[in-house]
C-alpha cells in the first residue's frame, strides 16, 4: 500500500479553515470542495491514460487522453458527497457510483445499507472519498467491497486520517494495490474513535445534525 501525504501550504490553509469549530456548514462545503480538488490532483497522477493523435491549427501531434474503461469514483454515502464535486471537477470523464457505510458507534464496526455499482469492475481504477480515516473500518470494508467487484487498482482520498486507521487499513490490505491520499495526518484518535485535533464529523459540519 502507497500513502501520500500531500504537502502544500493551500491545503495547510483550507485544512486550518475547515478545523475552526466557527466555520458554518456553507463555507465548510465550500472548503471542502476546494480542497478535494487539490487532493484529486495528487489522488490522479497515476490516472491510466492512452495515446491520441490530434491537430493543433499550426501541426499534427500526439497527446494522451482517459483511457478506457472510465475511472470510478465511487464517494462513501454520506459525508464523501461533500468531496465528489471537487473530484469530478478535475476528472468530469470519470463515472460515479455510491456506497452508503454507517459506523455503529458503540462497536465502532462499519455496516453497509446501500450501493449503485457496476456489478464487475474489473480493469476499473476506482477513486473512493472519503473525508475521515478514523479506525479504517469503513474505509478497509469500501475498498475490499470494491476489490470483489473485481477492482484491481484503488485510490483512496481523505482529508484526514490517524495513524491507528492508517495501521488498520494497510494491514488488513496488505498485497492489495491501493493508494491512499491524505490532506494530513493527525496525532491520534480519542476514546470514542474520532481524530485528534480533527474537525469534528465532516457530515454533520457539511450537513447539519440528523
Amino acid at each position: 500500500m502507497r500513502v501520500h501525504v500531500a504537502d502544500h501550504p493551500l491545503i495547510t490553509h483550507k485544512l486550518t479553515v475547515l478545523r475552526d469549530e466557527s466555520t458554518p456548514s456553507p463555507i465548510f462545503r465550500a472548503l471542502t470542495a476546494e480542497l478535494m480538488t487539490l487532493l484529486a490532483y495528487e489522488g490522479t497522477r497515476n490516472v491510466r491514460v492512452e495515446p491520441v493523435t490530434i491537430r493543433t491549427p499550426v501541426a499534427q501531434t500526439q497527446g494522451v487522453r482517459i483511457g478506457k474503461p472510465k475511472p470510478l469514483v465511487v464517494p462513501i454515502l454520506r459525508a464523501g458527497l461533500g468531496m465528489l464535486d471537487g473530484m469530478v471537477k478535475l476528472l468530469p470523464t470519470a463515472e460515479v457510483g455510491f456506497l452508503g457505510m454507517a459506523r455503529n458507534e458503540v462497536t465502532l464496526e462499519p455496516t453497509t445499507y446501500a450501493e449503485r455499482l457496476p456489478e464487475d469492475l474489473a480493469d476499473r481504477q476506482c477513486f473512493v472519498l472519503d473525508p475521515m480515516l478514523a479506525t479504517g473500518g469503513s474505509l478497509t470494508a469500501a475498498i475490499e467491497f470494491l476489490f470483489d467487484r473485481g477492482a484491481q487498482d484503488v485510490t483512496a482520498i481523505c482529508i484526514l486520517a490517524a495513524p491507528e486507521g492508517l495501521a488498520a487499513v494497510e494491514k488488513a490490505l496488505a498485497g492489495r494495490e491501493v493508494t491512499i491520499v491524505l490532506g494530513a495526518l493527525d496525532e491520534r484518535l480519542n476514546e470514542h474513535g474520532y481524530i485528534v485535533p480533527g474537525l469534528g464529523d465532516a457530515g454533520d459540519r457539511l450537513y447539519g445534525t440528523v
